[in-house]
Formats: structure tokens, sequence, C-alpha cells
């Protein structure tokens, strides 16, 4: 089974991927984490990403699609996939649905958690004040968030015109939310 998790930066779809890799021992790929792995090497790479994602930029598509595609093999292995934070655009998309056709898989579910912005801005603060992550700056979110609105909103009539799309109450306590999510998987 292949699932995209879909929302706004700190809606909660990391907290639900985690949950649903113990539950279902299914991979998550995390386009986020995988960002941040990047960074620490200290790579090339990592350090391109770091200053785009300072600012509060998004990375190249061609760049996250490398990510992804180095750890399908592992996800497919274990019987799916939890496609975090990716894709973030139609043309995203289009490139995960091809990866997948080769593989004779395809994108099985995909659950949209809705959020209120002004809630989001109060979760990311907080994580930004205990945890310190660069990308959690307050103002940098604000130009990520910005992002996400104008670029996914098109995933929306993407994917529910393929009758895949669920949207689920984000703002709800994660137990709740969890419920929901597996209603949805079955």
């Amino acid at each position: 089974m292949n699932l995209i998790l879909f929302g706004p930066p700190a809606a909660g779809k990391g907290t639900q991927a985690k949950r649903l890799v113990e539950t279902r021992g299914m991979v998550q790929l995390s386009t986020g984490d995988m960002l941040r792995e990047a960074i620490a090497s200290g790579s090339e790479l990592g350090q391109q990403c770091k200053e785009i994602m300072s600012q509060g930029g998004l990375i190249a598509d061609d760049i996250v699609i490398a990510l992804i595609e180095a750890r399908l093999k592992e996800a497919e292995d274990a019987g799916g996939a939890i496609f975090d934070g990716f894709p973030r655009t139609v043309a995203q998309a289009e490139a995960l649905d091809e990866m997948l056709a080769k593989l004779g898989k395809q994108i099985d579910h995909v659950i949209r958690l809705k959020v209120d912005d002004e809630a989001l801005m109060a979760r990311v603060s907080k994580r930004f004040a205990e945890q310190g992550r660069p990308d959690d700056n307050p103002e940098s979110f604000q130009v990520r968030l910005a992002a996400y609105n104008r670029n996914t909103a098109p995933l929306l009539p993407y994917y529910g015109d393929k009758g895949l799309l669920t949207e689920i109450d984000g703002m709800r306590a994660i137990e709740a939310v969890a419920t929901d999510i597996d209603a949805v998987l079955g």
C-alpha cells in the first residue's frame, strides 16, 4: 500500500506517519527528514538545501525526486510507503506516479489533514522554541506556509479526480486523527 499524507508543514503528518510505521510496518518517506539528513551530512547538496530552507524556499523538484527514488525499494520491500511532505506540486505528483508505474505500483490513498493556519503558527513557534529547528523559524515558516497554500492547492483536484482523496480534521487529538486514518486504510 502506498499512502500520501497531505497537509501543510506542522499539520501532524510526521506524527501520524511514525504511528503507521509502528503499527503497519510501512516505510515513512519524509522529504523533510531526508533534507535535514542531507544538511547534517555536510555534503554539498546538504549545504545547498540548508541555504534554501533557511530562507523559507522549497527545494527543487529534481533533488526531492532523486531522494525519494533512492528510498523506494526499501519501501516496496516493507510493503509500502508513506509519503510525508511529497508531492507538493502537480509536477511532483506526476513524477511520483511515473516512478511507481515503472515498479507496477500506484498511490492507494491520499489523506489530507485539514488544519487552521493560525494554529499551525502556534505549533511551529512552540516547536522552534523547544527544538530550535531552523526550518521552524516563524518567519521562514510563514514563507513555507504561503508556498504550500499556493503550490499544493492544485493537488486537491488532481487526487480528488482520481478518487483517492480523503480529508480528515487534523485539529483534533492525535488519537482521534489516527482512528480516522485507520478507518480509511482498512
